[in-house]
């Protein structure tokens, strides 16, 4: 019988598994905050705005290691969540959000009724300013967000447009709408429809929704968004003036862009869309990065897509979350540095336990272009949400001339949510993954074929349980050990693949010591 070697490409130690070293910071945890957001300065990196349901705002001078609250205000139409913030070429600072306006001060006004934006001219510290744009009688304007032309300062905003929020009944549909400011938001341009297939009202698969525009090299504006049809884009080459009469279809959503995580009240995959406006190699590419089910409901992983068409065509899915696979990962958000290029993907992560509801915060940079990633946990303390608490909807991450700084909610042991930043530099990340290398093993060939020892460290004693995947394949899984027994330090599992049915192909072995894990990767030559 012909033998076929394999090859243990990365031989990580546990605790590169499961401790974080980069420094978390508590920006704060007053009003149980979620849906958080995040924006550095381009202009001055020590400057840094963020903001989180419903109407608190927070601003750093020192690079994000102390904050302070704001609660924005807007009499007018009031502050009604869903915040996204931003800065524009001017260094003003914009933290949008949704309306719930007193109709006592605002004749007609009605429940999320319109797409609010809260200006700030003292860097982030107060948002005085309030001007709105989208209302259309009482149908709902919800899901936002922005982009700033770096040329002209010009605004751009998608949103989703509901005839009748949570309705069933299929003539009520949702559509995407987009407008602009050329002045700083005071005024904006009459929306215009950008979205040709509709969508129902039931805030679900078949909602569309998502709605996320990015700038072009040359003023175009892109927007992606998840739907019935899936993943969707349409591009505008006259700054927003005229569209695409129907948007491009690009991939399938299986499983769609709502979908369940254990312990997590609501959770999605939506898409978010940008564009490499930096001098390297993939100026001008677009890329959208969102997760789906496509390897299993219980295996839900981040992905990404990209042109350098500008949109007129799109490569394959790329796997982002390739190490390890047969977990959850969820919620993703995506930057890029436009200094250099760099990709930033953040996102939740249950990779680090045998089961349970346990949950990681794992941040994925690609400096080529999204041909190879580096993983890397950056939240310090390990937390189990719970489905009673309302856990938001998106998180985020800016970065900028290196500097790097996720946004993430996470729950204490008493179920209270908190806000959390890191201190990351890329400087940082690429040390870490040059301490990791100094762990690869790729010395050990194993014969598909016959029955083998496999040689791993623990760091503590205790029990070992281990199972074999497929990289892609999520229908296979193969028990290599259940809770066996075994001592800290050097140790041996045996494996036959033979009698496990090994095929030619890519594998993750993943080790659980006392239920944390530790992965091998294993590959045929």
């Amino acid at each position: 019988m012909k033998a076929f070697y394999l090859l243990i490409t990365c031989l990580l130690l546990i605790n590169q598994g499961i401790k974080s070293q980069v420094k978390n910071i508590l920006i704060s945890n007053v009003m149980e905050p979620e849906e958080v957001t995040i924006a550095i300065n381009p202009k001055n990196t020590n400057q840094i705005i963020a903001g989180a349901n419903i109407a608190s705002s927070y601003f750093s001078e020192d690079g994000g290691y102390t904050w302070l609250r704001h609660v924005v205000k807007c009499d007018k139409y009031n502050v009604y969540g869903d915040p996204v913030v931003f800065w524009d070429t001017l260094q003003n600072a914009y933290y949008m959000h949704l309306s719930f306006p007193n109709p006592k001060i605002t004749p007609g006004g009605t429940w999320v009724d319109r797409i609010v934006t809260n200006k700030s001219t003292d860097f982030g510290k107060s948002y005085p300013l309030c001007y709105a744009v989208g209302k259309n009688e009482k149908k709902v304007q919800d899901k936002h967000w922005a982009a700033v032309n770096p040329k002209n300062n010009e605004i751009h905003v998608s949103w989703t447009q509901f005839d009748k929020y949570e309705s069933k009944d299929p003539k009520d549909t949702s559509i995407i709408r987009y407008s602009k400011s050329v002045d700083g938001g005071v005024t904006w341009t009459e929306p215009k429809k950008i979205s040709y297939y509709t969508g129902n009202c039931e805030d679900s698969d078949n909602t569309v929704e998502g709605a996320v525009p990015c700038i072009g090299t040359n003023g175009e504006v892109y927007i992606a968004w998840a739907g019935p049809k899936g993943l969707v884009f349409n591009k505008s080459v006259d700054g927003g003036n005229t569209w695409l009469p129907k948007e491009t279809i690009i991939d399938s959503i299986p499983g769609g862009w709502e979908y369940s995580i254990d312990g997590i009240f609501r959770c999605n995959g939506l898409p978010f869309t940008a564009c490499d406006l930096s001098n390297g190699p993939n100026r001008g590419r677009v890329y959208i990065c969102w997760s789906d089910a496509k390897f299993g409901e219980n295996n839900k992983d981040v992905f990404m897509v990209y042109s350098d068409d500008g949109g007129n065509t799109w490569s394959n899915r790329i796997l982002i979350t390739y190490f390890p696979n047969h977990k959850q990962q969820f919620m993703p958000h995506f930057t890029i540095d436009q200094s250099n290029g760099y990709l930033y993907f953040l996102y939740y992560d249950r990779r680090n336990f045998a089961d349970g509801n346990k949950t990681d915060v794992y941040l994925t940079v690609s400096r080529d272009g999204g041909l190879k990633f580096s993983h890397h946990k950056i939240n310090e303390q390990t937390f189990t949400p719970h489905k009673d608490v309302f856990f938001g909807d998106y998180i985020g991450v800016s970065a900028h001339k290196g500097n790097v700084r996720p946004i993430w909610m996470q729950m204490d042991d008493a179920k209270k949510l908190g806000v959390y930043t890191a201190i990351i530099t890329d400087s940082l990340l690429q040390t870490l993954e040059e301490k990791q290398y100094l762990l690869i093993d790729k010395t050990n060939p194993y014969l598909f074929n016959s029955k083998t020892k496999i040689k791993f460290n623990a760091l503590e004693k205790g029990t070992l349980s281990a199972y074999l995947y497929h990289a892609t394949d999520a229908k296979f899984e193969k028990k290599v050990a259940v809770n066996k027994k075994i001592k800290g330090g050097l140790n041996e599992l045996s494996v036959n693949f033979k009698k496990l049915k090994v095929k030619k192909g890519t594998y993750v072995l993943i080790l659980y010591n006392n239920n944390k894990a530790h992965y091998v990767w294993i590959q045929s030559e």
